[in-house]
């Protein structure tokens, strides 16, 4: 790596692949355990131990008990506002929240509250931070048909300013992303972009079933694709990007390293590429974080660490005015940045 951690801390950037629930800190974590005592501890260092992984079936355990936290409207908004609070600091300017409305909707919580909260968020966040927030609301696989129906509905039967795309996530093993299409289709016709996981945990066949019946227009992890030529070179000339997660994939052991991820394979294939962080706080990371690996594993010298931020920017659903607001700040940062030394390592 040729580019200086300080200059990727200060670079602006996008998130496209970071779950609402999944990106509250450890102190919000454990403020909200306090309020619902239960399983998850409500010491933010006991949380540490808490989070870590055996595997994905057990993250999703974890990340579920994490979810049974948020219950109320306040604790809804809280954590939204927060996530954002804590991206400001990263200089992320815009984020794609991914939003899984079945875990928390339902009769202790509707979805008119739930809405209501989100949008307070995303309000307050762009007020005083400037961090713009938008939602891609995504079906819990696990959870199957009724979870399938009330996203959809939630999605489909309200006015949710910010709301940019459909997605689903959770488990890849027994649930081919085809399940999905109904819900899929409705979305896409409702001018909704699709975002499906896909070749996190299973092989290409996943990210093929996510393009041929779902339409998706990026792909979250899909990593698995660097098994299939053709898949690549598919990917590649429909300009179909992948939003990447190293540490992620390392944590939940589908990569058994990070010097045996396929990023690398995937870009030189030509494969659109973004990277991002997940479920960073439950992962032990941040973005900045991310960029110094993938900084490192593409060997980027400071030209090639923001090419990697205008292409999460490109790949982005913001709005033309906020994508070219974002690809001349980031311009403007590699210059100055440049000219003073800022991107050499030290």
């Amino acid at each position: 790596m040729s580019v200086s951690q300080r200059f990727l801390a200060g670079l602006p950037k996008v998130e496209l692949h970071v779950h609402q629930v999944g990106s509250a800190s450890t102190r919000i974590v454990a403020e909200l355990a306090a309020r619902h005592p239960g399983r998850v501890p409500s010491d933010p260092a006991a949380l540490t131990d808490f989070f870590v992984f055996d595997d994905f079936g057990h993250f999703i355990s974890t990340y579920l008990s994490v979810v049974d936290l948020v219950r109320t409207p306040e604790d809804v908004r809280m954590l939204t506002y927060e996530v954002a609070v804590d991206m400001a600091a990263q200089n992320i300017r815009y984020a794609e929240l991914t939003v899984t409305p079945f875990l928390t909707v339902g009769d202790r919580l509707p979805a008119e509250a739930f809405l209501e909260a989100i949008e307070d968020a995303r309000v307050g966040a762009a007020r005083d931070y400037g961090v713009e927030l938008r939602w891609i609301f995504d079906i819990p696989a696990d959870f199957g048909m009724p979870a399938a129906e009330l996203t959809a509905s939630v999605a489909l039967d309200h006015d949710v300013p910010g709301l940019v795309g459909f997605g689903i996530g959770g488990s890849e093993q027994g649930f081919p992303r085809s399940m999905f299409v109904e819900q899929f289709d409705r979305a896409r016709a409702a001018g909704l972009h699709s975002v499906p996981h896909a070749g996190e945990t299973t092989g290409p066949e996943t990210v093929w079933d996510a393009v041929r019946t779902l339409g998706a227009e990026r792909i979250e992890h899909g990593i698995t694709a660097v098994a299939d030529p053709a898949l690549l070179a598919h990917l590649a000339e429909n300009r179909i990007a992948l939003d990447v997660c190293p540490t992620s994939n390392v944590t939940l052991k589908v990569v058994p390293h990070l010097d045996q991820h396929p990023l690398a394979a995937l870009v030189a294939a030509g494969v659109p590429v973004t990277i991002n962080s997940d479920d960073p706080p439950m992962f032990a990371t941040d973005l900045t974080s991310e960029y110094v690996i993938a900084a490192r594993l593409l060997d980027l010298d400071a030209r090639g660490a923001a090419d990697l931020a205008l292409a999460g920017v490109d790949a982005s659903f913001a709005s033309e005015e906020t994508k070219g607001a974002l690809r001349a700040e980031i311009e403007v940062y590699l210059a100055e940045a440049v000219a003073d030394g800022l991107d050499r390592p030290a």
